[in-house]
């Protein structure tokens, strides 16, 4: 698999049983949803994908499931990073091991650290592994944000620091990365009402969690962005971007599990304690899709 990672990923749904066991068989199909949508690449152990309720043997399992039912049809990023520099670097020998083709380190979410902490992991985890390393900065989460200027020295330093996920939900540090970074690092944007506009610019891509349940129409919107066709690409971006804000303007990991099913593909429920949707929003999201359906004949 080429090392270069460009275009839409989807930060894969993790699908549970009614026991909470993990659902193989329905993520294959979830993984499958998206392969033959045409996306670029697969997410397994994501913030979609529920990371913060698996223990580190389910992360393993759920990565190993899906580098194995891609089979080398697009990447496999896997997300190892954890809460200690030596569990994130034995996820990441061992995702490395079962062939993931980028791992993505996600920064220690529970005690935040400061800045100079959070490089000091981010260049120990790297440097534990040969493959291409995404970092993964969601300040909302970790509370420390991976400016700019650090994500470039970084990736100067640390030779397969090729990429980062920025879900800052900072437009100009977004901006920044791109214009003037672009030349050391990779800037998937995170966020996915940025989709149409971080592509116009020049991103090399996006992670979607809103792909698992609108790939198609996602998909459609980046190839016509790669072609040129702006103009296409925002009328096809008009029909769906309503979709992906009722997605993220109520609970998000819920609402894709409720999008998936809604789209004919029962995903489950979140694992406790996180809560299904309540019946208003489910109600938003089921009628942003409806809404959708009735322009499919403007998607392609």
């Amino acid at each position: 698999m080429s090392k270069e990672l460009r275009g839409v990923l989807t930060a894969l749904s993790t699908p549970f049983n009614q026991d909470e066991t993990i659902d193989v068989a329905t993520l294959r199909q979830i993984v499958d949803r998206s392969i033959d949508a045409g996306v670029d690449g697969v997410v397994a152990a994501g913030s979609t994908g529920e990371v913060g309720a698996l223990s580190s043997e389910e992360r393993l399992l759920l990565i190993k499931t899906v580098i194995e039912h891609t089979n080398g049809r697009v990447p496999v990023i896997a997300n190892t990073g954890a809460t200690s520099t030596a569990e994130a670097i034995r996820l990441s020998k061992a995702a490395e091991q079962l062939g993931a083709d980028v791992l993505m380190l996600i920064t220690p979410y529970y005690e935040p650290l400061s800045l100079e902490e959070t490089v000091t992991y981010i260049k120990d985890v790297a440097r534990s592994v040969s493959i291409p390393v995404m970092l993964y900065n969601i300040p909302p989460v970790t509370g420390v944000n991976l400016d700019p200027a650090t994500v470039r020295a970084l990736a100067e330093e640390v030779e397969n620091i090729l990429y980062i996920k920025d879900s800052s939900a900072n437009w100009e540090q977004a901006l920044q990365l791109i214009h003037h970074h672009s030349d050391v690092i990779g800037t998937f944007i995170g966020w996915d009402a940025y989709l149409y506009s971080a592509l116009a610019e020049g991103a090399a891509g996006v992670m979607a969690g809103t792909a698992n349940v609108v790939p198609d129409e996602i998909v459609a919107v980046t190839k016509r962005i790669a072609e040129g066709d702006l103009a296409g690409a925002r009328e096809l971006w008009n029909a769906v971007y309503p979709v992906i804000d009722a997605l993220l303007t109520v609970p998000f990991i819920p609402a894709v599990k409720a999008g998936l099913t809604l789209t004919g593909l029962p995903a489950g429920s979140p694992r406790r304690p996180t809560a299904e949707l309540d019946a208003d929003d489910l109600a938003k999201v089921e009628q942003a899709l409806a809404k959708l359906s009735s322009l499919k004949q403007n998607i392609g």
